[in-house]
């Protein structure tokens, strides 16, 4: 992309030419071209884990890293709606069993 000489002032100026797609931002941008509404339509829109089409995924889900894994069937396997700093406090909590404590730090 072609750059005119800056301003006297040491201020950029626009470009002289623009990309054939200038929509690469993180808003509204371009679909990729085998986007089509129609793959849309079991998707779960919402966001509740209650719903039975939510339900039903996560579900998969856990049943899939089961396999994947080789998960034995008297394990339990959970999901959680963490980061991994709340995913790992969880396990670590689990892990460590129920202690005082004063402070924690990581």
């Amino acid at each position: 992309m072609a750059m005119q000489e800056p301003a006297s002032r040491g201020i950029a100026r626009k470009p002289d030419t623009r990309p054939a797609n200038p929509r690469f931002s993180s808003g509204p941008c371009a679909k990729i071209p085998t986007f089509s509404l129609d793959k849309l339509a079991d998707a779960p829109l919402g966001r509740s884990h209650r719903a039975a089409v939510g339900k039903a995924k996560l579900l998969a889900a856990i049943e899939d890293t089961r396999a994947i894994l080789g998960v034995p069937a008297d394990y339990k396997i959970g999901i959680v709606p963490a980061s991994d700093t709340g995913a790992f406090e969880m396990a670590m909590w689990n892990l460590l069993g129920a202690r005082p404590v004063e402070m924690l730090a990581w």
